[in-house]
């Protein structure tokens, strides 16, 4: 008896022993460039004091490149809102590798749907942290009246600790 099989079949059943071959298909230990807690401390630190200097009263959240939080900052009289706000600029960055409002301006065609996914806003304020090449996380900052007052904090304290990133 002869069985005659179609490329799908072909692909599915080729695809299917090379999964269980012995063949390791992932490292088993993993080597990955992410932020510190203390730079994470110091970017939400210096984000805030640089939008105070404009009068402005922020949250800032840091989290690491895969959107884990690695520190969250209100300044005296921020709303507790604007920790929220802030951590899903962040997480916005994360996803997407760009600044927040980068993405929100690129991808207006499903900006609606985004701010759906839990953790996500699509709005002006988040900015990705780079060191020597490679992301290492994000900083969202919300409380000034505009995102992009927001981001303008956060890029004060980038260039106040472009030497610690530069590695």
């Amino acid at each position: 008896m002869m069985v005659h099989l179609n490329k799908m079949t072909l692909v599915v059943l080729g695809f299917m022993v090379y999964l269980s071959s012995p063949v390791i298909l992932a490292e088993d230990v993993l080597e990955e460039k992410n932020i510190g807690m203390e730079l994470a401390r110091d970017l939400a630190t210096e984000s805030i004091l640089a939008c105070r200097e404009k009068g402005f009263s922020v949250s800032a959240v840091v989290v690491d490149k895969h959107g884990n939080q690695r520190v969250a900052l209100r300044d005296d009289f921020a709303s507790k809102f604007t920790l929220q706000i802030a951590e899903e600029k962040a997480n916005a960055t994360v996803m997407s590798g760009l600044k927040s409002g980068e993405f929100r301006a690129k991808r207006g065609d499903i900006r609606p749907e985004l701010n759906h996914v839990d953790g996500v806003l699509m709005m002006v304020g988040g900015v990705p942290i780079i060191s020597g090449g490679a992301r290492i996380g994000a900083i969202g900052v919300s409380g000034a009246p505009g995102g992009e007052k927001d981001e303008a904090c956060v890029m004060k304290a980038l260039e106040k600790f472009e030497d610690r990133l530069a590695f």
